[in-house]
């Protein structure tokens, strides 16, 4: 296994990580990149970590655009998460927009309310 320095993975080691999945029966349905600005671009990588993701093979990847609170952004996925297992069996596009909404109305943490905490959250890929 490849040791990073500083934990950091280079994008064109997670490229080639995510495009083994292509070799599979199955491919890789979804990759979440709950990190601060995993979603943030550069001239290499339009959409960041979850673009090379994508394009690398990966169905769809959640990423982020800024920088996202600890907490706030393991209750927002586990939601997502909760909602994906559904009897109804959402869409991963459906089950993030119920996440973000459940966010905007939730009484017992008013602060969750401010975009800060549940529109960093981008769904690359597709949303089926």
């Amino acid at each position: 296994m490849q040791v990073y320095p500083d934990d950091k993975l280079p994008l064109d080691d997670l490229e080639r990580l995510v495009s083994l999945g292509r070799f599979r029966e199955e491919p890789l349905e979804l990759m979440v990149l709950s990190a601060c600005q995993t979603a943030l671009g550069d001239e290499r990588a339009a959409l960041g970590l979850g673009g090379v993701a994508v394009k690398a093979g990966a169905r769809r990847a959640i990423a982020t655009l800024w920088s996202v609170n600890d907490d706030s952004t393991s209750e927002l996925l586990t939601e997502f998460y909760r909602n994906l297992k559904t009897p109804e069996r959402m869409s991963a596009a459906k089950a993030l927009q119920a996440a973000q909404k459940k966010f905007v109305s939730r009484k017992d943490k008013p602060r969750y309310a401010h975009p800060f905490y549940w529109a960093p959250f981008l769904l690359i890929g597709s949303w089926l």
